[in-house]
Formats: C-alpha cells, sequence, structure tokens
C-alpha cells in the first residue's frame, strides 16, 4: 500500500492532498510547484478546476494568488533527475496578474485549467489524508521488517533514504554495500526512517495527526456552514440542502448521501473481492514459480549429468570398436606380410636352384667331345624341361595384394550422431535404435518416379517405405519396427512386407505380411544382430525395399516362470518369478526364454526348502516332461541337489556325484555357454563340480522341477561368472 500513500511529485506520503478532476492527488505545495502559465486565450481544452472545498486556506493565504502562480511559461515533462521523474518548476518569486494558468496530473498528464479561485477549486482529499495518518501511527508502532528476504523476513536494521528500501544486515550487505555507487546513499535506523516519513514533505512540526473519529464532519465549499446531506449522480459529487435551493442541482438525480455512501461501499467491497481472489491466485502462482527454479536447478543438473554418462559410454564404445577394428586390421596386415614372406623365399630357394642349373648347363655345351657330352644331354634336358615345368602360371604372380580388403564405412553413424538430439524416453529395459542404429542414412530418399510434361501417367508401384527410428527399439530377444509412406501411391496399398536376416548376416526371411505398420518380432538370438528392411505392395506390384537398419537384441535375457507350459500343479507368485507346488511328486515349469545362442547365467534363490527333497535346476527343450523330476528324459539337463550331495541327471543317467548341498536362502546357478555348448552349475556363486554338460547344440529354456517342500526364487540379468573350473 506505500506506493498508493505516495504522492507523485515528491514521492513522499501525501500531506495536505487535493483531488484533481481526473481523480488523482497531489501534496498541496507540489500543485503549486506544478502550476504552469499558458499563452493569453490558449487555455487547455480540459475541464477547468471546480468543485468543493473544505480545508484551511491558511498556507495559502500567506502568499497572494498573483504569486502564487506567476511561474512562467513552461508545461511539464516526465524526467529522471526529480523524484519519480516529474520536473518541477518553482513558482516565481514576482508578481503578476493570475490568469490562463493550468496544473497538469503527472499520472495520466491531464491539463486543467484554474479559475479564479486558483487551487482552492480543488476539493481536499479528507479520506486519504486519514489514511496515511493512520498507516504513519501504524508504522510508527509495529517494527519494520526487511523487504529483500524471501521467507520470514526479520526486523529490517537500516533504511535508505534514496531506495526507500528496508535492509536487514545480511541483506545490506549482499544487496546494498557501502561502496561504489551505493556509497552517497544515506542509511537511517529504521527508527528515524519512520519519524521521517510520518514527517511527511514539509519537513517541519512533527504534529500528532488528529485520529479518524475526531474529524469534523465535511461542509460545502459554497456554504460553509452547511453541511454535505445530498449526492448529485449527474455531477457525482456531496451537495447541501442550499445547493438543492440554490437550483444549480434542481434537475439532477439527488440521492441521500448516506444511501450513496453504503451503496458505493458495497460496489468496492464486490470489486475488491474480485481483485481479492486475483492477489491470491497470484502468490500461489508466485510460490509455485519459486519452488519451480529449484525443481529447475535440481533437474537440470541431474539431467547434465545423465547426458554427459551418456554421452561417455557412447565415446567407451567407440574406443571399444575401434581397437576390435585395428586387431582386426592388424591381423590381416600380419597375414599378408606372412605370404608375402613365404613367397619370397620359395621363389629365391627355386630361381637359385634354376640359376644353378643354368649355369651348368652353359658349362656342357661349352664341351667339344661329343661322347662325352651325349652321355649327359638327355639327363639335362629332361632336368631343364623339369625345371621349366615348375614355373607353372601363376607361380609367379603374388598370392595376396596390397590392399587391404577391409572397408569401414562411417558416414550413416556420423549422419546419425550429428542427428542425435533428444527424444521421447521408453521403458528403461527398452533401447532406442538410434544408439544401434548403423543404416545408410536416418532418411530414406523414396525411389519415385518423375511424370514428364505431356505423358500420360501410368499406374506404379508403392515407394520405399520410411523406417520410423524413433519408434523401433529392441527388448529382450525380442524387436520392434514402425514404419509410414512417405509419399501416396496412384494404386491404394494393399500391405507390407518385414523381413530380417538370421543374425549372422545369412538371407532373409519374411516375418511379416500385413496392413499394420507396426510389428513386434519375438523369439530372436540374445546378444545378436539383425537386418531388417521392409516393403510395400498394391495391385501393381512390390514396391522397392526401405534402407536396411540392424537391430540387436540384449545381451543379457531378463524373463519368469512360464505360466503357459508349467505343470497345473506348478504354483507361481510374484508376477511369475517365484515358484512351489501343490503336490509331493516333482512338477516341472520352463522359463519364457528360450536361448541358441550366447552365454547367459541365471540364478535360482531358496526361499523354503522342508524335509530334505531334492529339486533339480537347469534347461530343457520346451517339450520335456513336465510330470517327472528335471532330467529323467532325454530333453533335459539338470543337477538335483539335497541338503549333502549333488547329482548331474540327463536321460535318466546320473553322474558326477559332488559333496555340498542347499538350504533356505541358498542360491543354484546355472550358466549356460552356447559358444562352448556347455552347461555348469553353481552353488552359493561358488562353482560346484566340473563342467556338468557338453556338445548341446539347438535351442533351450531354463528348467525347474520340486514338490510343495520347495518354494524358489528366479533372479535374472545377472553378470557371467569369472575363473570357471573345466
Amino acid at each position: 500500500m506505500d506506493e498508493e500513500l505516495k504522492c507523485p511529485v515528491c514521492g513522499s506520503l501525501f500531506k495536505d492532498p487535493i483531488l484533481l478532476p481526473c481523480s488523482h492527488s497531489v501534496c498541496l505545495a507540489c500543485a503549486r510547484n506544478i502550476i504552469v502559465q499558458t499563452p493569453e486565450g490558449d487555455a487547455p481544452p480540459h475541464s477547468r478546476a471546480s468543485g468543493n472545498s473544505d480545508y484551511d486556506y491558511l498556507d495559502m493565504d500567506k502568499m497572494s494568488m498573483y504569486s502564487e502562480t506567476d511561474s512562467g511559461y513552461g508545461s511539464y515533462t516526465p524526467c529522471l533527475k526529480s523524484p519519480n521523474g516529474v520536473r518541477v518548476f518553482p513558482p516565481a518569486q514576482v508578481g503578476g496578474v493570475h490568469r490562463h494558468c493550468s496544473i497538469t496530473c503527472p499520472l495520466c498528464h491531464r491539463s486543467v485549467s484554474l479559475d479564479e479561485r486558483g487551487l482552492r477549486g480543488f476539493p481536499r482529499n479528507r479520506l486519504l489524508e486519514a489514511i496515511v495518518s493512520r498507516y504513519q501511527q501504524r508504522g510508527a508502532t509495529s517494527a519494520a521488517k526487511c523487504q529483500l528476504c524471501d521467507r520470514n523476513p526479520v526486523d529490517a536494521a537500516v533504511m535508505c533514504e534514496q531506495c526507500d528500501v528496508y535492509y536487514c544486515a545480511p541483506c545490506q550487505q549482499r544487496c546494498h554495500p557501502s561502496r561504489g555507487p551505493l556509497a552517497k546513499h544515506r542509511l537511517l535506523p529504521p527508527s528515524r526512517a519512520g519519524n521521517a516519513a510520518a514527517a511527511g514533505v514539509g519537513g517541519g512540526a512533527q504534529q500528532q495527526q488528529p485520529p479518524a473519529t475526531a474529524r469534523k464532519p465535511a461542509t460545502c465549499a459554497n456554504h460553509e456552514a452547511e453541511n454535505f446531506s445530498m449526492y448529485c449522480v449527474n455531477c457525482k459529487t456531496p451537495v447541501c440542502l442550499k445547493c438543492l435551493e440554490d437550483g444549480k442541482h434542481a434537475k439532477h438525480d439527488v440521492k441521500p448521501l448516506a444511501v450513496m455512501w453504503k451503496q458505493h461501499k458495497c460496489q468496492l467491497s464486490q470489486a475488491l473481492n474480485g481483485v481479492s481472489d486475483k492477489a491470491k491466485d497470484a502468490k500461489e502462482f508466485l510460490v509455485q514459480l519459486k519452488n519451480m527454479l529449484q525443481q529447475i536447478q535440481e533437474n537440470g543438473v541431474e539431467f547434465e549429468a545423465c547426458l554427459v554418462a551418456q554421452c561417455d559410454s557412447l565415446i567407451e564404445a567407440l574406443t571399444r570398436q575401434k581397437a576390435k577394428l585395428l586387431t582386426k586390421v592388424t591381423k590381416e596386415k600380419e597375414y599378408k606380410l606372412k605370404v608375402v614372406r613365404d613367397q619370397i623365399t620359395h621363389c629365391t630357394m627355386k630361381l637359385r636352384q634354376t640359376t644353378g642349373m643354368m649355369e651348368y648347363c652353359l658349362e656342357v655345351i661349352k664341351e667339344n667331345d661329343p661322347s662325352g657330352f651325349l652321355q649327359i644331354s638327355d639327363a639335362l634336358i629332361k632336368r631343364v624341361t623339369s625345371s621349366q615345368d615348375q614355373w607353372v602360371k601363376g607361380a609367379l604372380e603374388p598370392k595376396v595384394g596390397p590392399e587391404f580388403d577391409l572397408t569401414l564405412n562411417t558416414d550413416s553413424l556420423l549422419q546419425t550422431i550429428l542427428q542425435l538430439d533428444f527424444t521421447q524416453s521408453k521403458d528403461v529395459q527398452e533401447t532406442p535404435l538410434l544408439k544401434q542404429m548403423q543404416a545408410a542414412g536416418s532418411e530414406a530418399e523414396p525411389d519415385t518416379e518423375r511424370e514428364s510434361p505431356g505423358v500420360e501417367s501410368v499406374p506404379l508401384v508403392p515407394v520405399a517405405p520410411l523406417l520410423q527410428l524413433e519408434k523401433c527399439c529392441t527388448r529382450n530377444n525380442s524387436a520392434t519396427l514402425a514404419w509410414r509412406v512417405t509419399a501416396p501411391s496412384s494404386n491404394a496399398i494393399e500391405g507390407y512386407v518385414l523381413e530380417l536376416d538370421d543374425g549372422n548376416g545369412g538371407q532373409y526371411r519374411e516375418v511379416y505380411v500385413g496392413k499394420e505398420t507396426v510389428c513386434t518380432v519375438d523369439g530372436l538370438h540374445f546378444n545378436s544382430s539383425y537386418n531388417a528392411r521392409v516393403k510395400a505392395y498394391n495391385s501393381i506390384g512390390v514396391g522397392p525395399y526401405s534402407k536396411t537398419v540392424v537391430l540387436r537384441t540384449s545381451d543379457v535375457a531378463w524373463f519368469t516362470f512360464d505360466p503357459t507350459s508349467a505343470h497345473r500343479d506348478i504354483v507361481l507368485s510374484n508376477e511369475n518369478q517365484t515358484v512351489t507346488c501343490n503336490s509331493y511328486d516333482d512338477r516341472v515349469v520352463l522359463g519364457t526364454a528360450a536361448f541358441s545362442k550366447g552365454i547367459h547365467y541365471w540364478e535360482v534363490s531358496i526361499d523354503r526348502y522342508d524335509n530334505h527333497p531334492d529339486p533339480a535346476f537347469g534347461v530343457a527343450r520346451i517339450n520335456t516332461m513336465k510330470d517327472m523330476m528335471l532330467g529323467k528324459d532325454d530333453k533335459a539337463w539338470a543337477m538335483y541337489v539335497d541338503n549333502n550331495r549333488s547329482w548331474f541327471m540327463h536321460n535318466n543317467s546320473h553322474t558326477n556325484r559332488a559333496e555340498g548341498g542347499i538350504t533356505k536362502g541358498s542360491t543354484v546357478g546355472v550358466l549356460l555357454d552356447l559358444t562352448k555348448h556347455t552347461v555348469t552349475f553353481f552353488i552359493n556363486k561358488e562353482q560346484h563340480g566340473p563342467t556338468a554338460f557338453e556338445n548341446l547344440d539347438g535351442v533351450f529354456m531354463p528348467a525347474v522341477s520340486l514338490n510343495r517342500n520347495v518354494q524358489v526364487t528366479l533372479l535374472t540379468g545377472l553378470e557371467v561368472p569369472k575363473n570357471i573350473k573345466q
């Protein structure tokens, strides 16, 4: 409320405020300073000063009416060199004729001409004067608070006279240090600052303002002995009974003063209710914005750290791949060097033999003894012919070339890196294709045929679809691909054909044919890279393939027990990760993952173990028997174990008894290494026995058999153990 109670000219609390026709107020002394004289006959086109006034004219009577307004020609102009940007013209101390003077409101810049009464023609703003008096009394009794503390403001230590701001000691040191341009500001104690404010702009006597209840009733300016009792709606001003008798307001709408007082108070209260609601909303909004500042700061730091970690992981992966590629180049170089060196050695030896034989034959030809020559000529001829046959076609050609038959195309990867941007995040277990893409480009150029002017168009096959990389992802051994049409076809597209290779760069095979533009392919190999492409077809024919993208499945598997293939006595819980049985007989349950290549390791935690049963753990085909112990048929490879010892079992053959069993809280690990085609078992992180089974080939699923005395929980996505014994 401080700003509402300050004069726009001097910037201090109002003293003897008068009300201008525009409803703005200024101090009486300030009004004298902004009066300007206008040229003869050139009065401002605004309303003249009129109205009722009931204030004391003692101050005005101390100076003449003429010297009060004779301030020379001038104009009101906002200026930064005076309080609140108002340029003050001091009144001239020269007498003169009081004519054609005007005053301009410093807020709305509306000018009004003064009549013969001068400033006495403006009513005194008694209500504003009373509010200022109450405000000064309240400010003198309450301690001033710091205006810069964000929360729970403390008592102010100083007040800057120039800034008009209260500071506590910490805020003053931080925001208003006594150095630089601020060193010239005057800092006052809050008590002195309050007294200075209470003193007003007059700077004179510090007189106590009378309480609001002691004010005299307002009297009419035209009839000083009469109190206001009515309100003229047309003139919007209070009037007395004599004003009505004079006839000035005879034809106006006049109502009792008390009625209009209550009516206007009610209207103002209603308007304040709406403003109060908006102010409440604004305060809540400010709190929300301040909280958002802290959240943005924290989230920004966290996101920056995450971005740095992601980029560092990409750099690390690129460094590892660089080392692998350099190893390949080194091996290729060493192979070529060895082949060339061996060929040089072989060729040198043969050349030495041939050269020696040639020199010997030349010496024989020089002999003049026919009989001696003929004795060895047949043998020499055969040797020379045989030596010539050794230099067959290709013997004098290099077996390898100097060029390296290795091509590294980084254009697509570089383009992908340059197009790397933020996309909507997916499930934490999903791998965005943008991180593993090795396509020829991120945007497919549709191979459309352009029609030449004047040539009749012919029906065309669909253009190549565009794989939407931001929607493609892999999860475990499943891959999801999405595509769209880049250009409309003259004939409607009837369907799409999605093809994948075998994960080893082999031939493509169709995995989906239909009208959908999104497809999920399950049952892929773990830790494998698949090439994918799609094409569209219509009634005319099949269109070209899209550009190829590479999909890489997960290195490790995340899976659960499979309720669809489990025996009916099996009981699953904990989102199919915990299993037990209703029967005293052994029953088999399989996992949801199927493995055909790679290295995979998972564990089973023993949650309950009663009466020393012998559960079995291992791998099996999907069609293994479910109503007997795992490993009793030829479709399962398992280790069954009790509390003291264990055995390996396949096709009901028991081998490799080993000491050491399980109890409640133990873990049993299964290592399926399809690169070596072996299965190895672990108990409590330690290898249990030698390699259990070898020469495994095909598709295998995790498997467990147990009865009602056992309950286990599956643990997946684990790292492969180190230091495995053979």
